[in-house]
Parts: structure tokens; sequence; C-alpha cells
């Protein structure tokens, strides 16, 4: 009998996604036994985070950032859960503005508007990000819907905003948008992994085996990506949005994204979670200083 296993993405589905799409339409999740169900942001519009399906159990598994962990972790009634893989070694992430606005440096957001997915800290790192460098007054942070923020740079009704470079970034490229890119780590952010694949305590101690199962077969999907970013390409088209199914820019991002996975899949390094933690912790973002190991976890994964 298959095991079922509902997965929260944090997107719709990109290429973030790859080693997942690719386990399952190559048939490894089903050769585990598992019966995997993908649930895309676009299905509920964003509602509910992923972080959020998984405390009401409507997911087994989220894909999200660790500040999600955080997050859930303080709340005034806690649900514990941590990181059981990180899809990337590299951050791939990072704050964009239009060439054409002249926003060069994260300095000139000061007075600006930042356009926020009012995830946890984003706001307040966006903000450290301009007093690093120089900033004289803080962004006009704006908050628009979640599924159109990358449009609303582009219409204008924005000045920079959060993207992931292999996509967003590299739609840009494909349309001959001209960005500035602004990465955190060239402001003394050193933010870790992200995103990354989060499961409850509660389901890390009592369904172990299933969650092995299912981070070896998305290994697969990871190492085949890595491999193949062109028949990756071509087995994410059927499952992007309409507007993102162009084969040379899947293609493109798939390509970007390859060498980023690591080798061995998955591991988060105890000295790249840890900085973060006590960044957020030092700047009284986060008024408890977290263990990497309350964070995440290896023991789920491949040997």
């Amino acid at each position: 009998m298959m095991q079922p296993l509902r997965v929260a993405l944090d997107w719709t589905i990109n290429t973030n996604h790859s080693p997942l799409i690719v386990a399952q339409q190559q048939g490894w999740y089903a050769q585990a036994g598992l019966q995997v169900q993908l649930q895309h942001a676009g299905q509920d519009d964003y509602a509910l985070t992923p972080a959020k399906k998984l405390e009401l159990g409507l997911a087994d598994i989220a894909v999200c950032p660790v500040e999600s962990i955080l997050s859930f972790r303080v709340k005034q009634q806690p649900f514990d859960m941590r990181a059981i893989a990180a899809i990337f070694q590299t951050d791939l992430s990072c704050i964009v503005t239009l060439a054409s606005s002249g926003l060069h440096r994260p300095a000139m957001l000061a007075g600006q508007r930042y356009a926020s997915y009012r995830a946890r800290y984003e706001d307040a790192i966006v903000q450290q990000m301009l007093a690093a460098d120089g900033a004289t007054a803080p962004a006009h942070i704006v908050y628009p819907p979640k599924l159109g923020i990358w449009n609303t740079l582009l219409s204008g009704q924005a000045e920079a905003t959060w993207v992931f470079d292999n996509w967003e970034g590299e739609q840009a490229r494909r349309q001959g948008i001209d960005l500035h890119r602004f990465t955190l780590q060239q402001y003394g952010i050193p933010y870790g992994y992200s995103p990354v694949l989060v499961a409850s305590q509660h389901s890390i101690a009592t369904q172990s085996q299933v969650l092995r199962q299912f981070l070896a077969a998305t290994a697969r999907g990871a190492a085949f990506a890595a491999a193949q970013p062109e028949a990756t390409a071509r087995l994410l088209q059927p499952h992007v949005p309409a507007a993102d199914a162009d084969l040379p820019f899947l293609t493109a991002s798939a390509r970007y994204c390859a060498p980023h996975y690591g080798q061995p899949w998955g591991h988060m390094q105890p000295q790249r979670i840890q900085p973060y933690l006590q960044w957020l912790h030092h700047r009284g973002l986060e008024p408890r200083l977290f263990a990497p190991e309350e964070v995440a976890t290896h023991e789920l994964l491949p040997a």
C-alpha cells in the first residue's frame, strides 16, 4: 500500500522545486512506496503559508525559509519543526532594482518603495542592508499580493524587491531587462540556507522511515537536475504556470541551478547556520539565540 505524503511548496512550481518534480515524474517516489502530493501556493493564492499548513496538519512537509522555523517555535503556543534538507547549497536570492531606475546600491533605496512578502525578519533585513550601505533613511515598505510581487517592480509600483536570481532574475535576462543585484552576504548578513524542506518534530520522531525514503528519492531528483538540466526543464514544463512554460527559459533556469545542489545533497552545516542565528539575535530581531541543532537535522538524509 502506498504511503501518502503531502508537500506544501512555497510558491507556484518553479526550478527551486526541480528535485521534487523530477523524483515524482521519474517514478522514484512511487518506487519508494510513496504517493507524494505537491501542493503549490497558487492553489489557494497563498492564503496559508507552507509552515502554517504543516502546523494545521494540512501538509507533512513544507518548503520554506529557515525564518519560518524560528517564527513557529517562538509563538505563544510553539510548534516545533526542523529543516530536514536544504534544496541548494548556495543562497540564490538577492534584492533587485531595475537598472533603468539608477538605484545601483542599497543606500539609494532610502525613502524608496520596497515590495515585501511579509516574511519574518524580511523588512528588518532589508533595512539593515540599507543601513550597512550608509543609507540616511529607511525604505518605504509596501505589501502587494504575494504572487504578484515581481510584477510590481516591472510595472513601476515598487523600486525594489527580493527575488530568486535563478527564476525571476533569469526571467529578466530572457526579457532583456537589466537589474542591479544586492546579495545579503555583500552587506554583512550571513544568510544561510533557503529554501529548506521542513517537517514537524513529531513526524521526525514517529515517521522517520517515511521521511528517509522521501529524502532519498528527492536526492536522486537533485542529482538528475544537477546532471541533466535540459531534461529537467522538459519534466518541469507541464507543471509550471502557463506564463513560465517557455522551454528555453526553463532550460536556462535549470542550468543556473545545476551547480548549486551540492554533493551530498541536502546537508546543512552548523557553521553556516549558526552565524545567521547569531546575527538575528545580536541585532534584536530574535530575542532567543537558537542553536543550529534546534533548527536543522541531518539524521534523515541518505548516508
